[in-house]
C-alpha cells in the first residue's frame, strides 16, 4: 500500500483566514496494548471532515486511548503499543519521517480536567501552543491571534479587559474555553475532546456545547462523552465502543447519531444509548 506522506509543518502560522480547513481521519485496524494487556482490538473508524463524530461506551472499553491514539498520545505512556494505521486527510500520521509535534499541531486535545498553565496569564495561555511547536508570529499577529481564538472559544467578552490576569483564575467552564482556544490558536485540522464537560456544571456545559458547534464548521471534532443527550445533541456521527465479559474494546457500531439513537442494528446500542445498562 502507498501512504501518502503529510506536507513539512511550516514554522510561521498559515494563512487560513475565513477558510474551512477541517481535516478527515481514518483510523483502520487500530489494536492497543498497555503492557501485555490488549485494550482495542482492531477498531476501524472513519472520521468526516467539518463533523461531530461522539464516542460512546461504558467506562473501560477504550474510547479515550483510542482518542489518545489518533494523535499520537498513547505512546507517550510506558509499555504501550499500538498496531495498525491512523490517516489524517490520507496521510500516515505515525509514518517514521514525521514529527511527533507536526501531527500534533494537525489534531488537537482538550482534556476531561481544565488544564490553564497557571504561572501564565491569559493572553500567554492561548499563545503556549506556538511557543511549544515552533510556530513564529509578530506582535500584531500574536494580539490578532489571541482575539480570534478567544472569540472562536466563545470567551472573548468576558476576559477581554483582564488579559494579563493569570488563567487559573477564571471559572472551571472558563477554564475549559481558554484550553479551547489554546487549542484552536495553532489553527487544527481536527480538534479531539476527552469529556470536555465531565467537570463542568449546566451552564458552562450549555456554553462549551455551542461553542462546539459554533467551531465545528471549520474544524473536526472528536468528543468522548458519556452523556447520552450531549451526544445526540453535538454530534452527526456516533461510536459505540464496548468491551465485554474482559476482552479488548471494539466498535459495536457505528454511523450517523440520528440513526444510532433512533434506529440501532445492534440491540446493546439500544440498550446503552437508552440507559439499560453503562
Amino acid at each position: 500500500m502507498t501512504t501518502a506522506v503529510l506536507p513539512a509543518a511550516p514554522d510561521v502560522l498559515p494563512d487560513r483566514s475565513g477558510l474551512a480547513v477541517s481535516g478527515s481521519l481514518e483510523a483502520e485496524r487500530v489494536s492497543a496494548w498497555f503492557g501485555q494487556r490488549k485494550v482495542l482490538d482492531r477498531v476501524s473508524l472513519s472520521v468526516p471532515a467539518g463533523q461531530v463524530t461522539a464516542l460512546i461506551g461504558p467506562s473501560g472499553c477504550g474510547k479515550s486511548t483510542f482518542l489518545r491514539i489518533l494523535n499520537r498520545m498513547h505512546e507517550l505512556v510506558p509499555g504501550a503499543q499500538l498496531a495498525g494505521e491512523v490517516r489524517l486527510d490520507g496521510a500516515d500520521i505515525y509514518d517514521p519521517e514525521r514529527k511527533v509535534t507536526d501531527a500534533r499541531r494537525s489534531i488537537g486535545m482538550v482534556f476531561q480536567k481544565p488544564n490553564p498553565f497557571p504561572a501564565m496569564s491569559i493572553y500567554d495561555n492561548v499563545l503556549a501552543g506556538l511557543h511549544l511547536t515552533g510556530v513564529k508570529a509578530g506582535r500584531s499577529e500574536r494580539d490578532d491571534l489571541v482575539e480570534e481564538s478567544l472569540v472562536r472559544a466563545g470567551l472573548w467578552n468576558e476576559v477581554r479587559d483582564r488579559l494579563k490576569q493569570p488563567g487559573s483564575a477564571l471559572s472551571g467552564g472558563q477554564q475549559q474555553r481558554l484550553c479551547i482556544a489554546r487549542s484552536l490558536a495553532v489553527r487544527p485540522r481536527v480538534l479531539l475532546m476527552d469529556e470536555p464537560c465531565s467537570a463542568l456544571d449546566p451552564s458552562s456545559t450549555r456554553v462549551v456545547e455551542e461553542t462546539i458547534a459554533e467551531i465545528s464548521a471549520d474544524v473536526t471534532i472528536v468528543i468522548v462523552t458519556h452523556n447520552m443527550q450531549q451526544a445526540a445533541r453535538v454530534s452527526q456521527q456516533c461510536a459505540f465502543f464496548l468491551a465485554e465479559n474482559g476482552a479488548p474494546g471494539v466498535i459495536v457500531e457505528h454511523g450517523s447519531t440520528e440513526t444510532m439513537f433512533s434506529d440501532p442494528q445492534d440491540q446493546r446500542t439500544a440498550d446503552y444509548v437508552h440507559g439499560r445498562f453503562g
